[in-house]
């Protein structure tokens, strides 16, 4: 299977032998267009739970466990906690890098609001958290906050103080959850069978290993809007009433500072 993105590609093989066909046939078509792949850059994932597969060597490329894609951290588990930490550490750097923007008291709070929503929280706005994460990613912002406020720690301000100093903005983390929701309204939209709306409602052959398994987008919508995806989908064709649930369910508890 080959997936194209810009001068990016990605292929996905059931084997190294098949990999290896694969490859030469993209390195052919490739040269034929003038084109050539950088090997140094080219990366090999396995993914495979129980660990039985092994790379030979054949290939000549590196094997890794996680590596960068438009802009998104991939790993071999499907987690994304390595790619929040990656973010949160992107972000924190932006933010200092505009310490004298904060203590400059000729710039109004007001643009001093903007520039962080638009130049630091961007960075963390394809994000989907889950539980776990939304606690790394709600300390983030409080102290994005503090920073931009000039507020040190020694004067143990309250986290809901300084949210209604800036007049309660909408928690970070729901900026997020609402953008995933406004995707998924998206696919739920698109005409015809597609990708990825047979990877929302599709379902896997096999059984699931032993333990809890990781959170799927279905878990996301039933936890979150309380309805099955199939209802969501059907909601989600009308725009109006699909964004009539978010507000309920989502938007309006992001105003909420103990959200």
């Amino acid at each position: 299977m080959l997936s194209n993105y810009a001068d990016d590609t990605t292929l996905f093989a059931a084997s190294e032998e098949e990999m290896s066909v694969l490859l030469a046939r993209l390195e052919q078509v490739s040269l034929e267009l003038g084109l050539h792949i950088n090997r140094a850059k080219t990366k090999v994932m396995i993914v495979d739970r129980s660990k039985s597969l092994a790379m030979s060597g054949t290939l000549n490329l590196d094997t890794v466990n996680e590596f960068v894609y438009l802009g998104s951290t991939i790993t071999n588990n499907g987690s994304c906690e390595q790619d929040i930490r990656r973010r949160i550490g992107m972000a924190k750097s932006a933010m200092s890098q505009l310490n004298r923007v904060w203590a400059d008291r000729n710039i109004s709070r007001k643009t001093k609001r903007k520039l962080v929503t638009t130049l630091i929280f961007s960075i963390l706005l394809d994000l989907d958290p889950q539980k776990a994460d939304r606690c790394r990613i709600d300390a983030f912002e409080m102290w994005c906050w503090r920073k931009m406020l000039g507020i040190h720690w020694t004067e143990r301000r309250t986290n809901e103080s300084i949210l209604a100093e800036l007049q309660s903005p909408m928690r970070l983390t729901t900026i997020c959850q609402r953008r995933f929701f406004d995707f998924f309204g998206h696919i739920a939209r698109k005409r015809g069978d597609n990708l990825e709306k047979l990877l929302i409602t599709g379902k896997v052959d096999g059984k699931r290993p032993r333990g809890r398994s990781p959170i799927r987008w279905s878990d996301q919508i039933r936890a979150t809007l309380e309805t099955t995806v199939c209802d969501a989908i059907h909601i989600a064709e009308d725009r109006t009433a699909w964004r009539n649930i978010v507000n309920q369910k989502v938007i309006r508890r992001g105003h909420d500072p103990q959200h």
